[in-house]
């Protein structure tokens, strides 16, 4: 099974807070990492999300990184509630 990693960034406008970040994080261009695997048996090349990795500190910021596995549809959720505030 073949799988491929994709890196891009997400920006947030205001401080946001995600259940497996240990506390709210500021405002900020964070580095995310997308791990993917293939969908076996088709007849077309296929992949699924097995992994979403969030770096912090926001790009801009100093500090030691730390990445987290978070949950891709709260995530999604989190810039869209961005979005609208």
């Amino acid at each position: 099974m073949h799988s491929r990693t994709r890196e891009t960034t997400v920006t947030f406008r205001h401080p946001f807070k995600l259940s497996a970040l240990e506390s709210g994080q500021p405002a900020g261009t964070y580095r995310l990492v997308i791990d993917e695997e293939e969908i076996p048996d088709l007849t077309f090349l296929a992949y699924r999300r097995s992994a979403t990795m969030l770096h912090t500190p926001a790009i801009a910021l100093a500090g030691s990184i730390q990445v987290f596995t978070i949950n891709s549809e709260e995530l999604a959720r989190a810039l869209e509630a961005d979005l609208k505030t």
